[in-house]
This record gives C-alpha cells, sequence and structure tokens, in this order.
C-alpha cells in the first residue's frame, strides 16, 4: 500500500510538471488555473488505473507495444480527462501527438529523480543493509 501511495505521488508530480510544461510550450493545450489540481488529480487516477490494464491488454495481443503503454496510457488518459472535465481543452492533431510525449518525458524524469531526493532516507538504509 505504502509502494502504491509513493508511486502515486511520484506520478502526480510528474503529471503537474508536465501538464504545466504542456500547456505553456502548446497552444493547443489550455488549462483553468482553478481546475488544474483537479485535472491533474483525475488525470494521474485515470493513468494509474488504466495503465495495468492497457499493459496486460497490450501484452496478450500486441507484445511489440508493451515498450510504448506509456506513452498510449498518457493519450488516453489526456483523452479521458478533456472528455470529462472543463478545465482541460486539448485541440489540434499536433498538440494531441506531442502533449502526451512531453507528459510521459516528465514522468518519467520524476519516477527517476524524485525517488532519490523523497525517499532518499530509505535507500541510504537499504544500502547500508545490504554492505
Amino acid at each position: 500500500m505504502l509502494r502504491l501511495l509513493a508511486r502515486f505521488c511520484i506520478t502526480l508530480i510528474g503529471n503537474a510538471i508536465g501538464l504545466l510544461i504542456a500547456a505553456f510550450a502548446l497552444s493547443g493545450l489550455s488549462i483553468d488555473t482553478l481546475s488544474f489540481v483537479v485535472v491533474v488529480v483525475v488525470f494521474t487516477i485515470i493513468e494509474i488505473i488504466l495503465g495495468p490494464l492497457l499493459e496486460k491488454i497490450a501484452t496478450a495481443n500486441v507484445p511489440a507495444m508493451s515498450g510504448g503503454i506509456a506513452l498510449v496510457t498518457a493519450f488516453v488518459g489526456l483523452f479521458l480527462t478533456n472528455l470529462f472535465l472543463n478545465g482541460l481543452t486539448i485541440t489540434g492533431l499536433s498538440t494531441w501527438i506531442i502533449a502526451p510525449l512531453i507528459i510521459w518525458v516528465c514522468t518519467v524524469l520524476a519516477a527517476v529523480i524524485l525517488p532519490l531526493f523523497l525517499f532518499k532516507k530509505t535507500l541510504r538504509n537499504r544500502i547500508d543493509n545490504n554492505q
């Protein structure tokens, strides 16, 4: 349960950064200031739920696609969030292609970098116990 919560927090931070960067970099993506937190939380929940499901489907039917499943999950998450919430607006084909890529890169970087800072003590204890 603790691991799931840590994963959720890291994904939430990565998605928040990715959505902010995408909103500033892409003219076809806009997020209402007041809706930003709701958009990030809903998008992250959709990704956390759909990620394993889409990976299982891809592994069973199209094994070659399992490497890109995170990008597909980001795209589907954006699509569903855009569909259900008024606070996120995405227009233009190029925005639909580039936005998931920006968000995915930010989430990957967050997953690599944030544990080094957030869980520094846990990692240090684990290293000390292994020596």
